[in-house]
């Protein structure tokens, strides 16, 4: 294995720090969700109905959990930092990162997560105990008002206080919203292993309806504020990191309404007395799909605090047009320059005297995407043509993904192996993006050889699952990836592509998820739904047209 460079840890200290983030959020949902749920919903049950007991003991089981990795995710994230931080100067000034802000909160969080762990564990032995609920409730407190100091609005010099109490609201709605779904998905879950617990059922979506209303009214109601605070105007809601992740948020949570409404008026027929065949058959699945889509949007929610508003980047913002220009369909780039013209272009770039636009560098990108579009446009096509004209060999279109994977892992890091000098370790840890891009050509080839076993075999019942796990992983992966280190123009006109495609990711997801779990009609037509967000996606990177600086 070639030794790392000096820089070596800081790709996948980046990578660690971006990722920490969405999973602190997925890991404080679910440890709030739990709270609230177990002591406002379930806790009354527990003298009146047969099995409470034993659901909240799932239930807080998922409080400890939650916390014990919200404590987890900080320290990782906290170690990370001080990475990124000893790789960018040289050395690490540990008391002035000691006294940063961001290391006190994020310490202080850590601690009072692990505590809270410590106590929800202790409540599972003694869920009556009113000393231990006080307690809990406590700490949990604490952990929310620790996540103020970081926000975006901890460094505002205007309305502070109240973007930080917005800031918490809104954190506090999407986790009761999102933890409320776990909790239904365990309810569901652990009813096929105690049936007695089935009759809890439309009870449990009843009450989360209630719940689930409030958390949404509360996400509105601070997150307009909030996003006329950090963008300014239509433009930068189109031409800056920040915008564009605010309107992916924007249409994940109009997605998931979707989703909830559907629920919410099951639960509706229910209470009326009127039965509701969707109600077992149905409703379930569409929550476990609306979990996907949760997941992503509190990766999205995450990524944009390490974006800088738009608000403080006039001078960056893309124009409408410029960022139309990354998606108007045009000719793909069939041809690509050889290696040897490419590293001389990247040599032409570095000089300082005579300094060339990185021409070649655009070209070998352009190929690669074009290319890639070209795959994933033919293998969309394939398996819509499946669905409209039943047959056996359609059933092979995951194929593409294994022959993308070989494409991508000569083309996508010209600079690294084997193609480039740089060694295969060295360039994978050494370099976030690299990291991105491996991980990404592995995720092709493992979707292509299981979705082919899926779909030819009767007996890959389980391996089917996997597909939409994977198309969700991907998704995160792109709704996380971000070119732009300090926002540079160019490279937020890169990085929206990625944020679509990984928007129509996750959708592909979900709606593979419901192919696999609904009944026909509704099945089929969730499929044409994934292979079309596939296909799309296709589209995107075959018109992709690198801007050059």
């Amino acid at each position: 294995m070639p030794t790392l460079a000096v820089g070596g840890i800081q790709g996948l200290a980046d990578f660690l720090d971006a990722f920490m983030g969405g999973t602190g959020l997925i890991s404080f949902s679910i440890a709030l969700g739990a709270l609230v749920w177990g002591r406002f919903a379930l806790k009354p049950l527990l003298a009146k109905e047969q099995g409470a007991g034993l659901l909240i003991a799932h239930s807080l089981r998922w409080l400890y959990l939650g916390a014990f990795a919200l404590a987890a995710s900080h320290a990782v994230a906290l170690i990370a930092k001080a990475f990124v931080l000893k790789e960018t100067l040289g050395h690490l000034p540990l008391s002035a990162y000691l006294g940063t802000i961001q290391f006190r909160a994020g310490f202080a969080r850590m601690i009072l997560s692990f505590a809270l762990g410590i106590a929800a564990r202790r409540l599972l032995n003694a869920p009556h105990d009113p000393r231990l609920w006080r307690w809990i409730f406590g700490l949990m407190a604490a952990v929310v008002l620790s996540g103020a100091w970081l926000t975006h609005a901890v460094g505002r010099f205007e309305h502070r206080e109240m973007l930080m109490l917005f800031t918490l609201i809104h954190q506090a709605a999407g986790a009761i919203w999102f933890g409320g779904v776990v909790q239904l998905l365990v309810l569901w879950r652990t009813s096929y292993r105690h049936p007695q617990l089935r009759p809890l059922w439309p009870w449990a979506l009843a009450r989360f309806s209630k719940l689930g209303i409030v958390a949404v009214s509360a996400l509105a109601l601070t997150g307009l504020p909030l996003a006329l605070n950090y963008v300014d105007d239509f433009c930068a809601l189109l031409g800056t990191g920040y915008g564009s992740l605010l309107l992916t948020k924007v249409a994940l949570l109009a997605l998931a309404l979707g989703f909830a409404w559907i629920n919410h008026r099951s639960a509706t027929r229910w209470q009326r007395g009127q039965p509701d065949p969707l109600l077992y058959r149905t409703v379930p699945h569409l929550i476990e799909a609306e979990s996907f889509i949760l997941v992503s949007l509190l990766f999205v929610a995450a990524t944009l605090s390490s974006q800088p508003p738009a608000v403080d980047i006039p001078q960056l913002v893309a124009s409408p047009g410029e960022v139309w220009q990354m998606f108007k369909p045009k000719w793909p780039q069939l041809s690509s320059p050889s290696h040897a013209e490419l590293l001389i272009g990247e040599a032409q770039r570095a000089t300082i005297v005579g300094k060339q636009p990185p021409v070649a560098a655009s070209q070998w990108s352009n190929f690669n995407h074009n290319v890639s579009g070209l795959f994933l446009t033919v293998m969309a096509a394939v398996a819509l043509f499946g669905y409209f004209r039943p047959s056996r060999w359609p059933h092979y279109w995951p194929a593409g993904f294994i022959a993308l994977a070989v494409f991508l892992f000569f083309r996508s890091d010209a600079q690294a192996w084997p193609l480039g000098p740089i060694g295969f370790w060295e360039s994978t840890l050494g370099d976030g993006e690299i990291l991105q891009h491996r991980i990404a050509t592995l995720l092709a080839f493992v979707l292509g050889t299981l979705e082919i076993r899926a779909r030819t075999q009767e007996r890959a019942h389980k391996l089917r699952y996997l597909f939409p796990v994977l198309c969700a992983f991907g998704g995160i992966l792109l709704l996380t990836h971000s070119h732009a280190g300090f926002e540079l123009k160019t490279e937020y006109l890169i990085q929206s592509t990625h944020t679509v495609m990984g928007l129509l990711a996750v959708v592909m997801a979900a709606a593979r998820w419901l192919e696999l779990k609904l009944e026909p009609p509704a099945a089929r037509w969730a499929g044409i739904t994934a292979m079309g967000a596939m296909g799309l996606i296709g589209l995107i990177l075959m018109f992709y047209d690198e801007p050059l600086y």
